[in-house]
């Protein structure tokens, strides 16, 4: 094996390579995770201030659960709905 070529009025550390650690992130990257800590924040926010107990009728009967969970519920059931939905047309496709 050869070393790598070294450029004059460089010297190399020992143990030390020319290749950064980590890649910077594109400005997109950067935009996507401040967006995403912003949603978080907003989420949690949401989830702190529903928490009252609220009456929710079932079919078979009714109860009473926390605002954020009948919320959070629902939003999981429409995303399985959404998600079937593609899927079968897709298949028509």
């Amino acid at each position: 094996m050869s070393a790598p070529p070294q450029i004059p009025g460089q010297a190399q550390i020992p143990g030390q390579s020319k290749q950064p650690k980590g890649r910077r992130r594109s400005r997109r990257e950067q935009t996507r995770t401040g967006a995403l800590i912003v949603l978080a924040i907003l989420i949690t926010l949401f989830a702190v201030l529903n928490v009252k107990q609220v009456k929710v009728n079932w079919i078979v009967g009714s109860g009473k659960a926390p605002l954020i969970i009948v919320i959070g519920v629902s939003l999981l059931v429409g995303i399985v709905l959404a998600y079937f939905a593609e899927r079968r047309t897709g298949k028509r496709k």
